[in-house]
């Protein structure tokens, strides 16, 4: 297989040239907020399954919804909240792939790190949603070339959001980035060997934050409880956070001797997919805004309960728009007197200093086609 450098159906080369891509300009000069590589999927979400499928039957769904998946649940989330984003990814030369590039193109991404594989069609991911789980189905091909190969050197960013599973804690872009000074944000995802290596965590050292959910955390660490897995990942690296679901989040900030705990927001949730990836965005933001521990906890809640609110993966996630909008209601609910608003207005107040405003463009979320 070639790779071609963003190639349309038409053929020609689509890789967006310096300020070609909405929002803020991304020339060579320009330090971007954050940026991130991984793979691309074309995402098929079904949800409001009433059980979960079975062979031999048929099941009809509330709702559908397709949309860019994988990497792109990152980058739409980075971007929407205000952060200059840009992405590395190898899209797929079929029409698929087309779309999703003009897509993230027009959230306001800059991807001149990235490529369409001319003869590779695009990975799909069909997602099941029932009650309060999924079962996903996927099928696709791995990129013929590594990252550290389709990136070469990292631009200059303040941050870097990566995943470390696999093979991808041994790859060297994401370090020279962080030897240029970007605050380096980890997960590491299930493990489906069931070995839970915790030489897995050795890359820590090179990072700023990691943040598994609570089943990961316990197994890495070989603990009982999520508050144990947090203090000893609070060892290896110097922010940690465990996500508890339903429960909210933990976190240890050891730069500051912070410690917080936020529960999570009470909403009606029909989609959880891409969630934790909405929650590490706003965790990031958060940061890179300054914000106290127990403040970029709660952001990061309520950037992924607005999510969990909507259909799809990437672009459920909230823009600031979004989040204007929810603190607006708020504030007027709790003048007239709601408890649970008011509660909502003091531990939110933060909000009215740290949202960004860039208009004339105040990013929303999108309906998923």
């Amino acid at each position: 297989m070639t790779t071609t450098s963003g190639s349309s159906a038409a053929g020609g080369d689509t890789r967006p040239s310096a300020g070609d891509a909405p929002g803020e300009p991304a020339d060579d000069a320009t330090r971007l907020d954050v940026f991130l590589c991984g793979p691309i999927f074309l995402d098929i979400v079904f949800s409001g399954l009433p059980v979960a499928p079975r062979p031999g039957t048929e099941v009809w769904a509330e709702g559908m919804g397709s949309l860019p998946g994988g990497i792109a649940n990152l980058a739409v989330a980075t971007s929407r909240l205000g952060l200059r984003t840009g992405l590395a990814a190898g899209f797929g030369g079929d029409v698929y792939g087309q779309w999703c590039w003009q897509l993230l193109a027009e959230e306001g991404i800059d991807l001149r790190w990235s490529r369409r594989v001319r003869e590779q069609h695009t990975s799909v991911t069909t997602s099941f949603s029932y009650g309060d789980d999924r079962s996903m189905v996927t099928h696709g091909h791995d990129l013929p070339l590594g990252y550290d190969e389709l990136i070469g050197d990292p631009p200059a960013t303040r941050a870097v959001i990566t995943d470390l599973g696999g093979d991808r804690g041994q790859e060297q872009w994401w370090r020279r980035a962080a030897q240029g000074g970007a605050k380096v944000f980890a997960d590491i995802g299930w493990d489906p060997t069931d070995a839970w290596d915790p030489a897995a965590l050795q890359p820590l050292q090179q990072c700023h934050a990691f943040l598994p959910n609570q089943v990961e955390a316990m197994a890495y660490t070989r603990t009982e409880d999520p508050r144990a897995a947090l203090t000893a990942l609070a060892d290896l690296v110097p922010v940690a956070v465990v996500t508890l679901g339903r429960r909210g989040a933990i976190a240890i900030d050891s730069t500051t001797g912070e410690e917080a705990a936020v529960p999570a927001l009470d909403v009606a949730a029909i989609d959880p997919t891409g969630a934790g990836d909405v929650f590490a965005a706003g965790f990031a933001s958060g940061t890179l805004w300054d914000l106290p521990l127990a403040d970029r906890l709660a952001f990061a809640a309520l950037c992924s309960a607005l999510a969990v609110q909507q259909f799809g993966g990437s672009l459920a996630a909230p823009g600031t728009g979004d989040l204007e909008d929810w603190w607006q209601v708020t504030r007027r609910a709790a003048a007239q007197g709601d408890p649970a608003a008011q509660h909502l207005r003091e531990r939110y107040a933060f909000l009215d200093g740290a949202l960004p405003h860039r208009p004339p463009r105040v990013p929303r979320r999108a309906e998923a086609t």
